[in-house]
């Protein structure tokens, strides 16, 4: 392993796309401590580092947007406006006729695209950062006042508007920058911006939360395995689970279903040309980390609705009948928000791969090039094939992609440890660092086979 990537760096080209693509990694990493002048930091951090459906919300967008809504900071929306913005247009070309034309005309059409989504990036980031501060920034703080530092508040002991648009503005410019950064690393960089952006703000956590766990909450004796103390046994069983996660990904990941095809023979003079058999690979998980995201992401709408609704005045009783709604749905030991999890996860997966996958267009795709699975004709029962496999395989994704999901709360209930640790045992974060990671030594692996050399993961 050590002379493949001695290798690696002595490409000059493949040197050059490392080292600059971790250049603009450093860039936002400077980015992501780079605080607002106008907020007071221990205040907010203060706010958001306690317990319950809030701090539950804040840790889940931070995990898929690489940013932290606990800090004020000019990347404090990191790029998930963008992702949002890529994520409607990617819908609307299943659903609205202008942009699915603008998707079949090729690399035109993919550049036009493009530009629609920064242009629906910015006006995303514009309404977000608004929010933020006007209805985060702005409230009151557990010991009265608001998050506002001392030396920007006004008479009224709020912050003046000239001060709120520089925030908001701040803050869009920090998402654009960031939306820059990742085209800059697609073009001249090795391995997917975005991706890369998110994976650096996930690993960045894993630090932390390992030093919280070992200083702070393991106790390094035999105390026995249960969500007491955590000892030596509990750390062991850790290591082994993570071990053993981290490998069932990786298995899923790089899953697929082999669907043998056929092309078509040519006679030409003497010669015969065709005829050869390939196969079609379908990904077990075709949906990716989106059913996750989405599931979680609706799945926090109740629990803060319920807890708002609790906190009005009214009867004693149908305050603790909102109570009780917001505790079954806030993440734990709840059966119900489990299930749900695990429901709303099945019906993304299949809602999301029935977008992204259209066995007709991919059956008209096998008939122009002349290639047929054998016993299907082309056509109808090709995509009828295809359509029934896929929905086969979508099962088993969506069953490991719900196991994947709920490892983090089965971990933090059983075993007492906080949830931060338990993340990355499993759910959205693991899910993109493994693919992401895969994703990037394919387009390592994809330079040396180009120059003769053997691939990272060949043995």
């Amino acid at each position: 392993m050590w002379e493949k990537l001695r290798v690696v760096f002595t490409i000059p080209e493949l040197r050059q796309k490392i080292f600059l693509t971790l250049l603009f990694l450093a860039i936002y990493r400077v980015g992501y401590w780079i605080t607002l002048p106008m907020v007071d930091q221990a205040k907010l951090q203060g706010l958001a580092g306690g317990t319950g459906n809030l701090a539950d919300i804040i840790n889940q967008v931070a995990v898929f947007s690489a940013s932290d809504l606990t800090q004020a900071t000019i990347f404090g929306l990191g790029i998930m406006p963008y992702i949002s913005a890529s994520i409607i247009f990617q819908l609307l070309g299943s659903v609205w006729k202008p942009i699915e034309d603008l998707k079949k005309e090729g690399e035109t059409g993919r550049k036009k695209i493009n530009e629609y989504t920064r242009y629906l990036t910015v006006f995303l980031c514009l309404i977000q950062s608004y929010f933020y501060v006007k209805f985060w920034l702005l409230r009151e703080s557990p010991d009265g006042g608001n998050m506002i530092a001392e030396a920007f508040r006004n008479a009224n002991g709020t912050l003046g508007f000239g001060w709120q648009l520089t925030a908001v503005l701040t803050m869009t410019c920090g998402t654009i920058f960031l939306m820059w950064i990742g085209e800059q690393i697609d073009e001249f960089g090795i391995g997917n911006g975005i991706s890369l952006l998110i994976m650096a703000g996930i690993l960045a956590r894993m630090p932390g939360a390992l030093w919280d766990l070992l200083v702070n909450q393991a106790e390094f004796e035999l105390v026995g395995i249960g969500p007491g103390r955590i000892g030596v046994e509990s750390l062991l069983v850790l290591g082994a689970l993570f071990i053993a996660v981290v490998a069932g990904v990786v298995f899923i990941t790089l899953g697929q279903r082999r669907i043998p095809t056929q092309s078509a023979k040519h006679v030409r003079g003497r010669r015969v040309y065709g005829g050869t058999r390939q196969y079609l690979p379908l990904r077990i998980n075709q949906a990716g980390v989106m059913p996750i995201i989405f599931a979680s992401s609706l799945l926090m709408l109740p629990g803060m609705l319920f807890n708002m609704m609790s906190n009005w005045p009214m009867n004693a009783t149908w305050a603790q009948v909102f109570q009780s709604l917001a505790s079954m749905f806030s993440r734990g030991t709840s059966v119900t928000y489990n299930l749900l999890y695990i429901l709303l996860i099945y019906f993304f997966c299949y809602f999301w791969t029935a977008i992204t996958f259209n066995p007709k267009e991919m059956s008209e795709n096998l008939k122009d090039y002349g290639t047929f699975i054998p016993g299907y004709r082309p056509g109808k029962r090709t995509a009828d094939y295809l359509e029934k496999v896929m929905v086969r395989i979508t099962y088993v994704g969506a069953g490991f992609l719900a196991l994947v999901a709920i490892v983090p709360t089965l971990i933090s209930s059983s075993l007492g440890v906080s949830f931060a640790v338990a993340s990355f045992y499993g759910g959205t974060g693991l899910l993109i660092a493994v693919s992401v990671a895969f994703d990037l030594v394919q387009k390592i692996d994809s330079h040396l086979v180009m120059r003769n050399y053997r691939g990272l993961l060949e043995g």
